[in-house]
């Protein structure tokens, strides 16, 4: 898991340059016809980076993003209209069956689809009409690390292809800040020892950075079998806060910009309740030192549009170095495997 977080910032060029002539072919195709609605459709972490995808493209676009539920198409097998719509299918290994029967069937329905996986010869890879392919290289970790940044990347990259303002110079930033991100891992294994005997925490994000809530929480939960909660911080103050007592421990994602004040009202009522508050932020947000426990600060400073792929590279160190702290091995959880087949 570790060798993987570091291999980030290689596998992000690598697939920003390699899949850029295949993002030109489909945008040039969108252009003519334009889609009314996008469905995203995934599981686990390919799932969370779904989440990331519809504020991403809701923001940037203006095209309203709806998040399938599987079940409704395999289990109550319905009938959807999907003209007009472009279907996007989001798997690591593209062998989720589930997802795969939704955008077979949505393809069959009228939808426009499109595959995101880091296998070319998946069944997903067959199934799509359009395919962007994670350069991330084989991925051998059951906790998915280096393909969520890389999903991220092509969502990104879909939000350019839609017309989204979004700028292929500024992406091309984003291995850089990884790379700075990555030079925090000492700094992060030292903290991790704080947290050996931790049982139940909770991640909070707003915005951009929701899904990462998701994502941090949900390597917590499966590397180190900590009972892990996620809330936006707008959701978290109505009811879920009851939850926390002193020392209990929050953390959360604070980057500068438009989510910060909310983020900030989160903060100092959880202050004032003597919580436990790890955020992650970057230089462009001073204010949090004065609301936070412990502050682990990107070295970077980017716009808040491009912080969620480096703010989550500090929470995948800690997941891993805190999984090592509590004795198990993060590239074996227990019951799981690198593909989960469902329906």
């Amino acid at each position: 898991m570790l060798e993987e977080i570091r291999q980030q910032p290689a596998a992000l060029q690598h697939t920003l340059a390699g899949e850029l002539r295949r993002v030109e072919k489909f945008k040039r195709r969108v252009e003519q016809r334009r889609p009314r609605l996008i469905v995203l459709v995934a599981r686990g972490t390919s799932d969370n980076a779904a989440l990331f995808g519809r504020y991403l493209l809701e923001i940037t676009t203006g095209i309203p993003v709806s998040l399938a539920a599987p079940s409704i198409a395999t289990l109550y097998e319905a009938q959807i209209d999907y003209r007009e719509t472009l279907v996007v299918a989001i798997s690591q290994s593209g062998e989720s069956t589930d997802t795969n029967v939704v955008l077979e069937r949505a393809r069959q329905q009228g939808a426009l689809t499109l595959g995101i996986t880091n296998e070319s010869s998946s069944a997903l890879a067959r199934l799509a009409e359009h395919l962007f392919l994670v350069r991330a290289g084989r991925e051998k970790s059951v906790a998915a690390t280096k393909t969520y940044t890389g999903q991220m990347m092509m969502l990104y990259l879909l939000a350019y292809a839609l017309g989204g303002a979004i700028r292929i110079a500024d992406l091309e930033r984003l291995p850089d800040a990884v790379e700075a991100a990555l030079t925090l891992e000492p700094a992060v294994k030292a903290l991790s020892e704080r947290y050996r005997y931790m049982r139940y925490a909770v991640v909070v994000g707003r915005g951009l950075n929701y899904a990462n809530a998701f994502e941090f929480a949900l390597k917590l939960m499966e590397t180190c079998y900590v009972v892990a909660e996620r809330f936006s911080s707008a959701d978290f103050l109505h009811g879920p806060i009851a939850l926390v007592e002193p020392s209990f421990p929050v953390f959360a994602f604070a980057p500068p910009g438009v989510t910060w004040r909310s983020m900030d009202e989160t903060l100092a009522k959880l202050q004032g309740l003597q919580a436990e508050i790890v955020a992650v932020t970057d230089s462009g947000n001073r204010d949090v030192a004065a609301r936070a426990t412990k502050v682990i600060r990107l070295p970077r400073r980017l716009p808040e549009v491009l912080t969620p792929i480096p703010y989550i590279v500090p929470a995948q160190l800690f997941a891993a170095c805190l999984a090592t702290q509590k004795g198990l091995n993060p590239d074996e959880p227990r019951t799981l495997h690198k593909v989960t087949l469902t329906l």
